[in-house]
């Protein structure tokens, strides 16, 4: 580790708002990685008859445990619930839903205020808000973050081509760069909505198309000021391919400057997330999303633990990574090294 990182990663840690943003940050992602074992309607382990069962992991028929069905068994149905206990064991998880449980045994419609056993309240369709909040939280990061990875490596090297080479090759993409931003990406998710049904993966390649170019114009600038200096046109001089040049030689110092923009990147990738599921253009109905949790709570005014529970959680969210950001930005400050 060089002195100039050391001295970064200490002024990270001096500024303790950042610092302790990361650790609470870390902390939520982490925990949010164990949501199965946190949140489910299904045991963690369990003994019968002594064997073991591990039902987070894998299926097991009705049949298995003394019933008459080969579907999945039913482990909150009281004769499969009483056939375990009565000859062996079961250890639950904290909360007994999943982000797709519907709770049948309610005292009146839904939703339903917070109680004993549902502390945040029950939603419109029936289901936990606790456990959807942390697949919720777990499903909004993993997709920033995948989204960030992808838009930032684009991003990176079109900067990167552009400010290197320059002329005619940074003329086009500047052309190019223009025409694409102009094209509406909301409009474009409402066909495509209209012809295919979104998912995952379909609607990362979409917010990827059009949200590459954030880090173009900072990686561009490094290139156009680095391009010039004496060491690269050394290196050219001595026959140096261009693409090593680029690579090992500007991109790592590029790098640099981009870091600080990660975390400011990654939350508005959350929000775009929550925006276009709010407004029903993102992924299909019932997956875990605090976007479609704030619209539920817009639909049911008379039941407001419900948007202030999403709201809460992603500002909170939000928040942090907005801290962790202007940690990084004032720790890679070159002005204070």
């Amino acid at each position: 580790m060089s002195p100039i990182l050391k001295r970064r990663l200490k002024r990270f840690k001096n500024n303790k708002r950042a610092f302790i943003s990361l650790i609470i940050f870390m902390c939520l992602f982490i925990t949010s990685l164990f949501a199965e074992f946190i949140a489910n309607d299904k045991p963690i382990i369990m003994k019968y008859k002594g064997e073991f069962y591990f039902p987070v992991f894998f299926t097991y028929s009705d049949k298995e445990f003394n019933g008459f069905f080969d579907t999945e068994a039913n482990y909150k149905d009281e004769f499969t619930l009483n056939e375990i206990t009565n000859n062996g064991w079961i250890i639950w998880p904290i909360i007994k839903y999943s982000y797709d449980t519907i709770e049948y045994n309610m005292s009146s419609p839904p939703p339903l205020p917070p109680t004993l056993n549902n502390p945040l309240g029950i939603d419109a369709q029936g289901r936990d808000v606790f456990a959807r909040l942390i697949y919720g939280f777990r499903f909004s990061v993993i997709f920033g973050i995948l989204l960030t990875i992808t838009t930032s490596i684009i991003g990176i090297i079109t900067g990167a081509l552009q400010g290197y080479y320059g002329g005619k090759v940074d003329i086009a993409g500047q052309r190019f760069m223009e025409i694409w931003a102009g094209i509406p990406m909301l409009y474009l998710l409402i066909m495509i909505n209209s012809i295919l049904r979104p998912g995952f993966w379909w609607l990362l390649f979409l917010m990827t198309l059009f949200g590459w170019m954030k880090l173009v114009g900072v990686v561009r600038a490094e290139f156009l000021k680095a391009r010039s200096l004496e060491y690269i046109q050394a290196a050219k001089a001595m026959g140096v391919k261009d693409s090593v040049i680029i690579f090992r030689h500007i991109l790592p110092n590029a790098l640099v400057a981009t870091i600080t923009f990660l975390p400011f990147i990654l939350s508005g990738s959350i929000t775009s997330l929550t925006s276009l599921d709010f407004l029903g253009f993102g992924m299909p109905a019932g997956s875990p999303s605090l976007g479609e949790l704030l619209s539920s709570g817009k639909a049911n005014i008379h039941a407001p633990w419900l948007g202030i529970s999403a709201f809460v959680l992603l500002s909170l969210l939000l928040s942090l990574l907005v801290f962790i950001g202007e940690g990084l930005r004032d720790a890679f400050d070159p002005n204070k090294i």
